[in-house]
């Protein structure tokens, strides 16, 4: 190491101290060790708390050894940027408490054709928000602790959270749906997750879409629904039910989904195609002709089939046991 002409200290013993110019070396370097584990983006934060003054942050950047990330983040390199780069330079311009949110987090994830033209960061209420060619910094409601997605890699929401985000940011239906559907398809979340993730969100004029559409990722076909029905019901010791029995109502035959005929309960297993308009008249009188037959009857969504099955199978119960099932198990 080279250093400068030797000075007298205050005891009149001489010392030698390194040049300038190989401190700002031994800084850029710690730089650069940053940037190792963050695609070779640090911001600007990082930087300063590493010792290097902003003066030397310009000069590594006029002299063509970094590149400028938007407003608060720098690459250590000049060459292409990978994704990974792009990705943690989204995330680091959104302050400490960032994370990549929506279809960002998912692509950090693994997620593999579908583009992102602007990445999406979401900051807490009260955190700094903006928007440039890189970055859409936004405050969200929805900002909690526990959706953070543990491990390594870019800080990012969890994919089943993001893929119920990322759909409900779609800029439209189709878009969303796209999302949602590769996001089940490539192994990133599973559909059961999403339902899970999708029952937060209380009001949201896509809400009944993305209902539609999960329920159909989940499988909402009737007859598999009724067969997974069927399998529960032998799990938690109820009677074994009958499955589509014809009942003759006032505008011709009804099939009713599962029948306990000792007990006179009913309950309809709800597909995606009791969402469509032009089934909701029809299940309405079905379900006013049944109970007029002094039964009981119980819709259950597929949908809750996959991600409330607790809570929907109590009210069979108490439904059985109120109409004399003793509850001990199935019957003989």
């Amino acid at each position: 190491m080279a250093y400068d002409e030797p000075r007298a200290d205050r005891g009149g013993v001489t010392e030698r101290t390194p040049r300038t110019a190989s401190l700002r070396a031994a800084r850029r370097r710690r730089a650069e060790r940053l940037g190792r584990d963050q695609g070779s983006a640090v911001s600007r934060r990082q930087l300063y708390a590493a010792g290097l003054s902003r003066a030397e942050v310009r000069a590594n950047v006029r002299a063509g050894r970094w590149q400028r990330v938007g407003r608060h983040v720098l690459v250590v390199h000049t060459g292409p940027m990978a994704l990974q780069t792009k990705l943690w330079a989204a995330q680091l311009s959104g302050g400490p408490r960032a994370r990549l949110d929506g279809a960002s987090a998912l692509v950090a994830a693994g997620l593999t054709g579908f583009d992102v033209d602007r990445h999406r960061v979401s900051v807490p209420r009260g955190a700094r928000v903006f928007r440039d060619a890189l970055v859409d910094v936004r405050q969200t409601r929805r900002w909690r602790v526990d959706d953070l997605a543990g491990g390594a890699g870019t800080p990012r929401t969890r994919p089943e959270v993001a893929a119920v985000r990322g759909a409900l940011w779609a800029r439209s239906d189709r878009q969303a749906a796209l999302l949602m559907t590769m996001v089940v398809q490539q192994g990133i979340a599973p559909a059961d997750r999403i339902g899970q993730a999708l029952l937060q969100v209380k009001r949201d004029r896509r809400l009944a879409f993305l209902t539609d559409l999960v329920t159909d990722l989940l499988g909402g076909v009737h007859s598999l629904a009724e067969l997974d029905f069927a399998r529960e019901c032998r799990r938690r010791g109820f009677p074994e039910p009958t499955r589509q029995v014809v009942r003759r109502g006032a505008d011709g035959r009804h099939y009713l989904d599962v029948v306990w005929e000792e007990w006179g309960v009913v309950v309809e297993v709800d597909g995606i195609q009791h969402a469509l308009a032009q089934e909701v008249v029809a299940d309405a009188l079905r379900h006013n002709d049944v109970t007029l037959d002094h039964l009981t009857v119980l819709r259950l969504p597929v949908l809750g089939l996959r991600v409330a099955a607790d809570e929907f199978f109590a009210q069979i119960e108490r439904a059985l046991v109120e109409a004399g099932w003793s509850g001990l198990g199935p019957a003989a």
